[in-house]
């Protein structure tokens, strides 16, 4: 299981556990699986991948991705120490350019230094006890009494075998670093009038980067060879943190032994400050797992740009950025699965999956139908904005900055799927604009004759290969949000009011009770009919009201919420009865309809 902010596969506490959330990222992860020929999935190993995503004191922020092999004991010690060499003071908004490649190169030195001489206690003891075997004896063949020390070097070879590749992101006076060794991978999408710009920020360092290839060869080692080869001791990557196997033993290594110096390095490459100002879009940080998964079942080439479309659907659907990260990965998870299941010509590529991870931060995307909009909005073009009048809860009270809702309202039956705002590094202060649904919970108006249907809002995504964007589009099959309105509607009773056909007493009493509230309701305008509680007001019509020389008509296209003052001193009201502002009250509370100016 994950908990908390960060994965902690051995379930210990931690010193990371008292470092502040950034709460603008979420995380998706899942395990490793190995497919047998009916199609089941089953762990191969202990999941080996570890994140993190902090926010200090100074206004820094620090994401990393951690893809482990061979166990987990290295990714956990890279999470962990790579918090104390970045967050711990050593970065500040005084730093220059200069100073946070300074700061990084050396965070990942001291990293690298502090584990290997974290386990020289343990591969003392292990020359020790191989130096009491007796030589050129298989161990399969030593005698029972060297069982017991058989089964220590096993246990030792576990504290001590293992690596991991990294990437790291530091967003520091609003200006983006990242740092990589090897295979992770690091996005930045951005929002532009063409759709979706997706880039790269970081190299693969693997036997097939040219470059690596050149830094290999003037170590005396043979390129060509390690390019055919494609793995160094079972890994296709050049840089890695750990691994005390090609750190301390290459030379006994025949496709490392001729380099004059260590060829397996943990040194990072550096790409940034990449400036954040005006951008809007999010970073993406992926282990090596999600993109070899995907490009296991589609082919490679277009795995980031996939990944890339893919979180931008779930911005759409989903109210949290966990839950955007964790669709992607369960949805890779169930391309790659499907694949193999499918028995096709890319199966034989997708026996078994390592693991996932996906770290995605916002830089002011859209997130969820429901999102926070940021205060006063740009319309959508020919649209105007409404502000939502949310009634004061006490008991929902904190000392966050107030969020002012805020309703697209689309000119000429046009849907709009929402605005982008600009980009923020402040937490308490979200910039999300978007058009807001139908309420949900809400069940559409049955009138005689008719029925109210909201159109398909799913994004089509088109990945252009020249730029890499991706565009987002609605349409509807008859032009419009809803079907033309019937002709008829509910005849009102003797008292001029609308039978109600749902009492929704129940809901507002339980909803009083758990904020604290006993004289709010909501009324929303659906189609041109108020509703409150239950039932519809009346035939559909444009609602209007008068302020000061002002008149303003609301379009039957939008619905907006209302806040509906109770007389706390009055009757109770029924379920479902609605009075107008000009009426005059026969008998109940007086209930006043207030609407923004």
């Amino acid at each position: 299981m994950w908990t908390g902010y960060c994965k902690h596969l051995e379930q210990q506490p931690s010193w990371t556990d008292d470092l502040p959330l950034c709460h603008l990222s979420g995380v998706g992860s899942a395990s490793n699986r190995s497919y047998s020929a009916d199609g089941k999935g089953t762990e191969s190993h202990p999941p080996e991948d570890n994140w993190l995503k902090f926010r200090s004191e100074n206004n820094c922020f620090l994401y990393g991705v951690f893809n482990g092999y061979d166990g987990n004991r290295v990714t956990n010690f890279v999470a962990q120490r790579l918090s104390a060499e970045l967050l711990l003071g050593q970065l500040s908004a005084e730093h220059t350019e200069a100073d946070v490649r300074r700061v990084l190169l050396q965070a990942f030195d001291v990293v690298e230094r502090s584990f290997l001489e974290s386990i020289d206690d343990a591969l003392a003891e292990k020359a020790s006890l191989q130096s009491q075997l007796p030589e050129g004896v298989p161990q399969h063949q030593l005698p029972p009494q060297y069982q017991k020390i058989l089964e220590r070097l096993k246990t030792l070879e576990k504290e001590i075998s293992g690596g991991a590749m990294a990437v790291v992101a530091v967003l520091l006076n609003n200006r983006l670093y990242v740092a990589n060794v090897g295979t992770n991978r690091a996005l930045l999408c951005k929002s532009t009038v063409d759709g979706l710009q997706v880039t790269q920020l970081n190299v693969d360092h693997t036997t097939e980067n040219e470059d690596e290839l050149f830094r290999l060869s003037q170590l005396g080692l043979d390129a060509g060879k390690i390019k055919q080869v494609g793995v160094i001791c079972g890994q296709e990557s050049t840089r890695r943190i750990g691994d005390y196997k090609v750190k301390y033993g290459y030379t006994d290594i025949d496709l490392l032994s001729a380099a004059k110096s260590k060829p397996i390095i943990a040194e990072p490459e550096i790409h940034g400050a990449q400036p954040l100002d005006g951008v809007t879009g999010f970073l993406v940080l992926m282990s090596e797992g999600l993109y070899k998964a995907l490009e296991a079942a589609h082919g490679p080439g277009q795995a980031n740009q996939e990944i890339a479309a893919m979180i931008d659907t779930e911005f759409a659907k989903q109210t949290s950025l966990d839950a955007v990260a964790q669709a992607v990965v369960d949805r890779v998870k169930r391309i790659h699965s499907d694949t193999f299941a499918s028995g096709g010509e890319r199966a034989k590529f997708c026996p078994r999956h390592e693991d996932m991870t996906l770290l995605v931060r916002n830089f002011g995307y859209p997130l969820g139908e429901m999102s926070q909009a940021a205060p006063s909005p740009a319309p959508a073009a020919g649209g105007r904005v409404y502000p939502v009048s949310v009634p004061y809860s006490s008991a929902q009270s904190t000392s966050k900055t107030s969020v002012t809702l805020s309703l697209v309202m689309p000119s000429q039956g046009q849907l709009v799927n929402g605005a982008h705002s600009a980009s923020t590094l402040d937490e308490a202060t979200p910039t999300l604009t978007k058009l807001l649904p139908l309420p949900p919970l809400l069940p559409p108006p049955l009138w005689a004759g008719g029925t109210c249907q909201a159109a398909d809002q799913s994004p089509t995504l088109t990945l252009q290969s020249t730029n890499t964007h991706t565009q987002s589009s609605s349409s509807s099959s008859d032009g419009g949000l809803f079907r033309s309105r019937p002709a008829h509607s509910l005849p009102p009773g003797e008292d001029g009011r609308v039978e109600p056909y749902v009492d929704f007493a129940e809901f507002y009493r339980l909803w009083s009770v758990d904020h604290g509230e006993q004289s709010v309701e909501y009324v929303f305008l659906w189609q041109g009919r108020a509703h409150c509680g239950a039932g519809f007001r009346g035939e559909p019509r444009h609602e209007q009201r008068k302020s000061g020389s002002q008149r303003r008509a609301l379009t039957p296209l939008c619905y907006e919420a209302i806040s509906v003052v109770q007389q706390p001193e009055a009757p109770a009201h029924q379920a479902g009865q609605w009075q107008s502002q000009d009426a005059s009250p026969a008998s109940g509370p007086d209930r006043r309809c207030h609407l923004p100016a």
